[in-house]
């Protein structure tokens, strides 16, 4: 059984997701949070599987609210729901730790495919697409960030990897699948698959999508 904190200022939407969620009987709503402060509240209380986290609530917002829990190190994962899906509040969603953004509009069954995907440690935002993502947004890098041309991989968090290791969290960056990778380093997918656990583990990175992130934060790889 999944169990889904909803985090959403609007009691209707609220109340659509509970009803589609409580459709399903892999899936439990533990409590609906109507700002952020009580979303970062009511985690610490219920532990739940997945949070459904609205971006743009009064008082604190979702992007800190996600922080916050993220910071937390729980086993808490959290699905930003946006409007648009290259929204610079998606990509500060990421950064902050997200596991995977949906736009508002998504198909039900988007949503359900989702929450199912995050809850068993996935990320639902395609690699490419977060690429993209870090493209459109290089300029919301917190202030004082050099520009990636002048980072260099010298980075702590990557010096446990191995050589391929390094090259293939570089691709990863680049939007790479796994079969992408196996066939064009012409290794078994299986191979490639443990790789990228080894690259998580010693990374610290949640998922694929902070993968991502710290191959273009670190200078693997750069904006196109």
């Amino acid at each position: 059984m999944t169990t889904v904190l909803i985090a959403d200022d609007q009691p209707l939407q609220r109340l659509g997701f509970r009803m589609l969620l409580e459709s399903q009987d892999d899936m439990t709503v533990l409590g609906e949070a109507a700002n952020g402060t009580e979303a970062v509240r009511m985690t610490a209380e219920l532990h739940p599987d997945v949070i459904l986290m609205d971006v743009r609530m009064p008082g604190l917002d979702g992007i800190e609210a996600t922080r916050r829990i993220i910071a937390t190190g729980g086993r808490t994962s959290v699905l930003i729901l946006t409007t648009f899906d290259l929204d610079e509040y998606a990509y500060a969603g990421l950064r902050a730790g997200a596991s995977g953004f949906l736009v508002k509009d998504a198909q039900p069954e988007d949503l359900l495919s989702g929450i199912r995907a995050v809850a068993t440690g996935d990320a639902v935002v395609a690699p490419s697409l977060t690429r993209r993502l870090l493209d459109a947004y290089v300029h919301h890098l917190p202030t004082g960030s050099p520009p990636s041309a002048e980072r260099k991989p010298g980075d702590p968090r990557l010096a446990h990897l191995t050589d391929r290791e390094r090259e293939i969290l570089t691709v990863i960056g680049k939007g790479w699948t796994n079969t992408e990778i196996a066939t064009r380093l012409h290794l078994a997918e299986s191979t490639v698959k443990t790789h990228v656990g080894r690259i998580l583990a010693k990374t610290g990175s949640r998922d694929r999508i902070q993968a991502v992130i710290l191959a273009y934060d670190t200078g693997l790889v750069n904006p196109s």
